[in-house]
């Protein structure tokens, strides 16, 4: 009965060092929520302000640019998946991946070929392990990305954009992220960059009427001029949104298995503490059995 006590008191400890570590990370991922909220905060302005800009070139001119214009026949789309370079994030990137295999399979219905960008060690490492061509990945900043990885990322995009189909480019750019909602709900998304989704619609714009432009020099001139900047501040804030996302995951995550480990803690006590009193039991009927000998003796 003594070894069983030991092996309970022994996972007592291990399950206490582990509900540690969880608390630790629940704190660490708290204390990044609240500085991810406001770079997703600070970031929404600019972004907001250049896609109405770019929305008022498009609507109020009549160009041909590929910016805003389909190609006939679309062969090809590139698909940046945002997920983190750590795991212990719940169903974060599980979720993820599942909304960018969804989407390529949409876009092979269409006839269109997906090219794989990945940001996130965990994205690299599945689609590795299941063997699926990956044109370009990057990681080591998903918690804490700055413009400059944003400007990297959007740049190969681009590149790839501007470049003819027949030598590798692509017709269109599809982003794949986690929105983030509130501390409690984060939602994957899956979004078309390039070329711009432009609507024909009576109804006034949903953040008020567009602004009236001068163009100078010209629309076609301001669009190749923009391209790079709006492409850039998609992918920016796409990861701002996911990295605010992944520590709220990972927060929640981290709670539930503090919770777990405390609730395991509660039962191996009370194990230990039966096993305790059998102990002392048998303890004693032992003494009273020999006492009992020795009288009759």
């Amino acid at each position: 009965m003594g070894a069983q006590l030991r092996v309970y008191r022994r996972r007592i400890r291990s399950v206490q060092s582990t509900k540690k570590i969880t608390r630790a990370m629940e704190l660490i991922a708290a204390s990044r929520i609240a500085k991810a909220q406001a770079a997703v905060s600070a970031a929404q302005p600019y972004s907001r302000e250049i896609t109405r800009v770019i929305s008022a070139l498009a609507s109020q001119s009549t160009i041909d640019h590929p910016l805003v214009n389909e190609a006939e026949q679309a062969t090809r789309a590139a698909v940046l998946v945002v997920t983190s370079d750590r795991g212990l994030a719940g169903g974060y990137n599980a979720n993820a991946l599942k909304q960018a295999a969804s989407l390529e399979e949409t876009l092979r219905q269409e006839g269109k070929e997906p090219v794989n960008y990945l940001v996130g060690r965990k994205a690299v490492s599945y689609y590795r392990f299941r063997q699926k061509p990956v044109e370009d990945s990057w990681t080591g900043f998903s918690e804490q990305p700055d413009y400059g990885h944003a400007r990297e990322v959007a740049d190969a995009l681009i590149e790839a954009f501007r470049r003819p189909t027949e030598e590798g480019g692509v017709d269109e750019i599809h982003l794949v992220f986690t929105e983030f909602v509130s501390a409690l709900t984060q939602r994957p998304v899956a979004v078309r960059v390039l070329p711009l989704v432009v609507e024909e619609s009576d109804a006034p714009p949903p953040e008020g009427a567009l602004p009236l432009y001068e163009f100078e020099p010209s629309p076609e001139a301001l669009l190749d001029s923009l391209l790079p900047r709006y492409v850039q501040t998609r992918v920016f804030a796409a990861m701002l949104e996911s990295a605010a996302s992944e520590s709220a995951s990972r927060r929640r995550a981290m709670k539930a298995a503090t919770d777990n480990a405390e609730e395991l803690i509660k039962s191996l006590t009370r194990a230990a503490n039966s096993a305790r009193q059998a102990e002392i039991t048998q303890e004693i009927s032992e003494i009273v059995g020999g006492a009992a000998a020795l009288a009759d003796a």
